[in-house]
């Protein structure tokens, strides 16, 4: 069943908010300056978008002024047009709106068109909604790190490694102690290793990551309530876990078809069918022994 519920906002820190929508529990981060308004992702859909920008209309904090996408997953940058083109009309042109991301996830959203890719949509109860969507890729690209400059304040972008894919970034607000994770950290689940994850570098990748918060910092998950460094911490512990359990199951040569069950895993093995496939092919021959059948 579609959960209708609306999103809900919260300031998380001065002039930093969040609005968590309750499909898939994604949450957009708006950042405030004098110069306007940074927002970090914008949903999965034109409608989902909409419903995040009357939230933020309503908040009066100023005009957009600039988009940050965390990565290049539908979920997170669909609602760009919406956004631009609903939020940016006070920007003397609408076009002038920059969309910010890593250089990788710039060129796979370039990809992907002006229209969602039906086969990618599949059998999402909402497909309806996301394939009415005009896309809008994200149009400047940076390889480690910016800043953004919003008047009063900096807003960090940072890309710490490869991970959840590899092009994530992280929103660093200095002076609020506010860390935007994007889904290199989510709260509703635990985080997603897909196709085009690199499990056995996303541990070192969130050392970075922990390397720039503090016992105060607030951290926005990519999905769900708003997390801690210890629960950053935890979940970096898990994920070592995981690539260590692989590295060691390669070097003594059990096969990749048995490393599942061979394993002691800290999650559900269902959940790690990509993280083996990918952590075997991502190993160097040197950390294998041979022959792995």
């Amino acid at each position: 069943m579609t959960d209708t519920s609306e999103p809900s906002l919260v300031e998380v820190a001065p002039r930093v908010w969040v609005v968590h929508h309750p499909w898939m529990h994604v949450n957009i981060t708006l950042v405030g300056g004098s110069d306007g308004l940074v927002m970090v992702d914008t949903h999965g859909s034109a409608q989902a978008a909409r419903e995040v920008a009357d939230v933020v209309r309503r908040l009066g904090a100023g005009p957009l002024t600039a988009l940050v996408n965390t990565h290049d997953h539908w979920d997170h940058w669909f609602g760009n047009d919406v956004m631009v083109t609903t939020l940016g009309d006070s920007v003397t042109a609408i076009g002038d709106v920059p969309i910010h991301a890593t250089e990788f996830a710039v060129e796979q959203m370039a990809r992907a068109g002006d229209r969602p890719d039906p086969k990618r949509v599949g059998a999402n109860p909402r497909a309806e909604e996301i394939l009415d969507t005009t896309l809008r890729p994200a149009t400047r690209g940076f390889s480690s790190a910016i800043a953004l400059d919003l008047g009063d304040r900096a807003v960090e972008l940072i890309h710490p490694g490869r991970g959840h894919t590899a092009g994530d970034l992280v929103v660093r607000v200095p002076d609020a102690d506010v860390m935007v994770a994007g889904d290199l950290v989510e709260e509703s689940d635990k985080p997603f290793i897909g196709d085009d994850s690199f499990p056995l570098e996303w541990p070192l990748t969130l050392d970075l990551v922990l390397g720039l918060t503090t016992a105060d910092t607030v951290v926005v998950p990519g999905h769900g309530q708003l997390v801690d460094r210890d629960f950053v911490q935890e979940q970096r512990s898990e994920l070592g876990i995981i690539a260590e359990t692989i590295r060691d199951l390669a070097g003594r040569g059990v096969p990749v078809g048995q490393a599942l069950e061979q394993g002691e895993w800290p999650w559900d093995e269902k959940l790690l069918t990509s993280a083996v496939r990918l952590g075997y092919e991502h190993l160097p021959r040197s950390q294998k022994r041979l022959p792995l059948i």
